[in-house]
């Protein structure tokens, strides 16, 4: 993973890595006239999510009027303040946290500092029910709460960091995703899953490429390749019988896709070769 480019030790966050959240704190606050933060330098990563009313920070030197729909995220260190506007107060989610890897490493996310991501009714939810149940404390709620803020975190990664749109995707490609993840082994042509969406197969393409950004065939792969990936893992087969347990008839070109896809040999997966 690549270091950290700041002072503090750490790495950044990347996609192939196991995360695990430690909260400090989580609010839902609904600000008062006279509410301030006063400047001070942030503790660990922190988050606000605005959703009524509208507030402005000051974030190391630069000024921003958050309104329904902004989102802050300040890495440790950076000096924050604040204050609410007097008619028209700020309602918005907080939450303070660090994340640490499997080595148990600081690890910094790679969101943007001030971004517009919209009202998401989807994330509310999330939020809330956050806030419940580190307020109910039912037995195992660290667990789920570590569980929902990282659903909320790769939501926001999604907005933010690969540009996925805030508005849901089409059900029929939803629909389709599902079925190739639940028939993977199986033999699937465009055709086969355009008949299962009851649509064009020229039309199916265009569409799903439109909303995942890979065609049909390079989805199947990567989607049989984890699979692959996970079952070479857990031992107990040899790469040839994962092979055809994915859906390659032929060993040769499930090499070449896995080694496309991962960058690495299916043999290196095999537990006694990690």
């Amino acid at each position: 993973m690549e270091p950290y480019p700041g002072n503090k030790p750490g790495v950044l966050f990347t996609e192939e890595e196991s995360l695990f959240p430690v909260i400090n704190y989580l609010v839902y606050r609904e600000c008062h006239p006279w509410w301030v933060i006063k400047k001070h330098p942030v503790d660990r990563f922190d988050m606000t999510y605005v959703i009524q009313g509208g507030a402005r920070y000051v974030i190391d030197g630069t000024s921003y009027e958050l309104t329904p729909g902004d989102l802050l995220c300040l890495r440790e260190g950076t000096l924050k303040e604040a204050a609410t506007y007097s008619k028209n107060f700020m309602h918005c989610f907080s939450v303070n946290f660090e994340l640490r890897d499997i080595r148990n490493q600081a690890v910094f996310l790679p969101f943007p500092q001030f971004s517009r991501i919209g009202i998401l009714p989807d994330l509310i939810q999330h939020f809330q029910e956050l806030v419940h149940i580190s307020l109910v404390r039912q037995p195992g709620y660290m667990l789920k709460c570590a569980g929902l803020l990282l659903l909320i975190l790769h939501r926001i990664y999604e907005l933010t960091v690969l540009n996925i749109g805030a508005d849901v995707k089409d059900s029929r490609i939803q629909n389709i995703i599902r079925y190739i993840v639940q028939h993977y082994a199986e033999q699937l042509s465009v055709r086969c899953l355009a008949d299962k969406a009851k649509l064009n197969p020229a039309y199916l393409g265009a569409l799903f490429k439109k909303e995942t950004g890979e065609s049909i065939h390079q989805y199947i792969a990567k989607i049989r390749v984890r699979n692959a990936k996970n079952i070479l893992s857990a031992g107990g087969y040899r790469v040839s019988e994962v092979a055809e347990q994915c859906g390659y008839c032929d060993i040769y070109h499930f090499y070449k896709q896995f080694k496309t896809i991962t960058g690495k040999a299916p043999s290196r997966y095999l537990p006694h070769n990690k």
